[in-house]
């Protein structure tokens, strides 16, 4: 399947183009386009969707979701979510609203939130601005992050799918040195939907060392791969 149609839409993203979006406040000051990682993901997928299937809906509505969530910057151009009802809860946390999850600096931090103690943060969501943690994880995975739906265990109104998260680290992260690995992490989701079909409640469970343990793989400048691996106690068990 292509990337993109003859019309410049995005064949797995809906609200980037079109009428309904020409007074958007986009994050960059223009819609996204989404070309280089459109090709990972069908290069690298393990799953084709039949069109119309199920998983392939509820794929494009995650890709659509964390499209939003990244490149709009008021919420009411949101199309994907009930703003007011909205809710995100990482890892069995707290829920968040939008608000909150934007004070957190919105995008990575909200999606790496931890309790581990500071001194043990590699990468630390409280010192990282929505700015900062963009640039950060734009510049190691240069063609982007994909995301494919590998399950899904129950359909609307309550959503529940197994995904897959991959890039290759082409760029440097946080003074490590690129390694050229695809870095990969599993996890599972609960999409809850409300009678309008708008997303109410997200929440995610997964293990944020896998992505970190592979982008602190890379050498720094003063320290070998396996010094720099060893020097952050969060990264001693991770293999």
């Amino acid at each position: 399947m292509a990337s993109s149609n003859s019309e410049g839409e995005d064949s797995y993203r809906r609200y980037i183009y079109g009428e309904g979006e020409k007074n958007t406040s986009w994050k960059y000051g223009a819609p996204p386009n989404y070309d280089v990682v459109n090709k990972l993901f069908e290069d690298g997928r393990t799953k084709v969707w039949p069109p119309g299937s199920l998983e392939e809906k509820v794929q494009n509505l995650v890709k659509t979701w964390e499209m939003e969530m990244f490149h709009k910057t008021c919420f009411s151009d949101y199309k994907t979510v009930d703003p007011e009802k909205y809710r995100f809860s990482l890892n069995g946390r707290k829920p968040i609203s939008l608000e909150e999850k934007r004070k957190l600096g919105g995008g990575y931090n909200s999606l790496l939130q931890t309790s581990l103690p500071e001194e043990y943060r590699c990468y630390n969501p409280a010192t990282e601005t929505a700015e900062s943690s963009h640039r950060a994880f734009t510049t190691a995975f240069p063609r982007g992050f994909a995301l494919e739906v590998l399950h899904v265990y129950t359909g609307p109104p309550v959503i529940v799918y197994k995904f897959r998260h991959w890039g290759f680290m082409e760029g440097p992260f946080k003074g490590h040195e690129p390694t050229g690995e695809m870095i990969e992490f599993f996890g599972v989701s609960i999409f809850e939907l409300d009678d309008k079909m708008k997303i109410a409640k997200v929440e995610f469970f997964y293990d944020r060392g896998e992505l970190l343990g592979g982008l602190l793989r890379g050498t720094t400048s003063s320290q070998s791969s396996s010094d720099a691996s060893l020097s952050c106690p969060f990264l001693k068990n991770t293999g």
